[in-house]
């Protein structure tokens, strides 16, 4: 697809120069971003509002999460977003999500934000979802010509340019403006048990046979077929000493009795069923990982286990969108999971939460669980292929165990990952990803029917 075609018009009549940006055909702006050469600095992108008076288009850095509060100070007006279906069909001329920040081009009045008028160059949308365009600062200044300006994005505390907020951050605005489940009252028991380094097999199976429920499928575990035990399994303490050990009773347990707190359907790519599959496949496989990168098995397989957890408070906090999002994602498999959110909640009321993405809220609300740190780091970036830092091993254990789960179906996410990058960053042959692969395929049948057992 070429520019659209009442962008085109614009900066032509205009005589505005720019180049374009020829990329792969992506599922959104931001795969787009990553397939060019172009800096993810330089990007921006237009969210619509709107309220009784009419339609907005406020222009902001594509890594920033609108301030609604800042944006009705300035503005007046109680602007909502508008959903992403909404927005597609004011412009008609794109392709779906790749909507041009150029207001006038399509007869909407533009709010921008301050960062951007002071950046040295743009890249943008041009409607097109195997195009970008890139032009001189100055020259999109005067695209947006009569656009009012002021801070409009939530800013770091450290720093007074449009930057990524923290999770630190974040957790505030989501704890002002939504009910945040606690973490059950067992759960956090267990996880206090785990913290002392002089806890006892007795103990952990005392607290566990407090909750019948959770006693019958921690038996049920050390029962199946994935463990081979030959001998008789009476209690749970059996469980501990004789099948599982300590902190893996402990860390699926702890996983059992964390996801009480949510209420989320079973069915669906996204439901409580795939969630429980998904998540033991991904622990059977950061845990078979660890030992060859010279990592924590326990805590690789809690990384592995409790990775994907925004999901579920997404669902919890909002059933009905996330129902939508459930239906698109079984229809749109090659698209992303950012761009689905957006899609469905395009801003709206979910936007604190979705602007960052399932991923980081997972982290957040690890966080505030008091989780160990590789677990919140492992939830909170194992969507950003290109993470570097604290804890990085695990987060790349995690990215990895995705990428083997894709071939077989199992996940949320479908589109392409770098596999041989990944692998190369942890040390790993292609022998070992065989290995791997080979390992789950022996397991696959006792997995499948452990996480029936566990989402039931």
């Amino acid at each position: 697809m070429a520019i659209a075609g009442r962008l085109s018009t614009f900066l032509n009549r205009k005589g505005l120069a720019f180049d374009t940006l020829s990329v792969a055909a992506a599922a959104d702006l931001e795969v787009a971003l990553k397939a060019s050469v172009a800096p993810r600095a330089q990007a921006v992108k237009a969210t619509m509002l709107i309220d009784l008076t009419g339609v907005v288009m406020v222009v902001h850095p594509l890594e920033s999460v609108l301030d609604l509060d800042a944006i009705a100070a300035l503005s007046g007006r109680r602007l909502q977003p508008l959903t992403g279906r909404q927005a597609d069909r004011l412009f008609n001329d794109c392709e779906p999500g790749f909507h041009p920040p150029v207001g006038a081009a399509y007869d909407v009045p533009v709010m921008v934000d301050e960062s951007v008028m002071t950046l040295p160059r743009v890249v943008m949308a041009c409607g097109s979802d195997n195009t970008l365009i890139a032009m001189d600062g100055r020259v999109f200044r005067l695209a947006l010509a009569g656009a009012r300006g002021g801070q409009m994005i939530i800013r770091g505390s450290s720093d007074h340019r449009a930057t990524a907020i923290t999770l630190d951050e974040v957790a505030q605005q989501l704890q002002k403006l939504y009910r945040l489940p606690p973490m059950p009252a067992l759960a956090l028991r267990i996880l206090r048990l785990t913290g002392n380094a002089d806890a006892t097999a007795r103990e952990l199976s005392d607290l566990i046979e407090f909750d019948p429920s959770l006693t019958a499928q921690i038996m049920r575990y050390a029962r199946s077929a994935l463990f081979h035990y030959p001998g008789q399994i009476d209690s749970v303490q059996d469980a501990v000493t004789r099948v599982l050990g300590f902190d893996r009773v402990a860390h699926i347990a702890l996983g059992i009795a964390s996801v009480r707190a949510f209420d989320v359907p079973r069915k669906g790519m996204l439901g409580m069923d795939e969630f429980w599959r998904h998540s033991l496949y991904c622990a059977f496989l950061t845990q078979r990982m660890a030992s060859r990168c010279q990592a924590d098995k326990g805590l690789s397989y809690l990384c592995g286990l409790l990775h994907n957890f925004g999901l579920l408070l997404i669902g919890h906090l909002f059933p009905s969108e996330f129902d939508q999002l459930n239906a698109l994602r079984e229809d749109n498999p090659d698209h992303s999971m950012r761009s689905l959110e957006h899609q469905i909640f395009g801003g709206g009321q979910g936007q604190d939460l979705l602007a960052v993405g399932h991923g980081a809220i997972g982290g957040i609300l690890h966080k505030l669980w008091q989780l160990p740190d590789a677990v919140v780091k492992a939830a909170g970036v194992h969507q950003h292929a290109d993470y570097h830092g604290e804890h990085e091993q695990y987060v790349l254990m995690v990215q990895l165990a995705n990428c083997l789960l894709k071939e077989k179906g199992i996940g949320d996410e479908f589109n392409e990952d770098d596999l041989p990058a990944i692998s190369m960053r942890l040390g790993l042959l292609d022998e070992d990803l065989e290995e791997f692969r080979e390992a789950v395929e022996a397991v696959s049948a006792d997995l499948d029917a452990l996480a029936h057992s566990l989402s039931s």
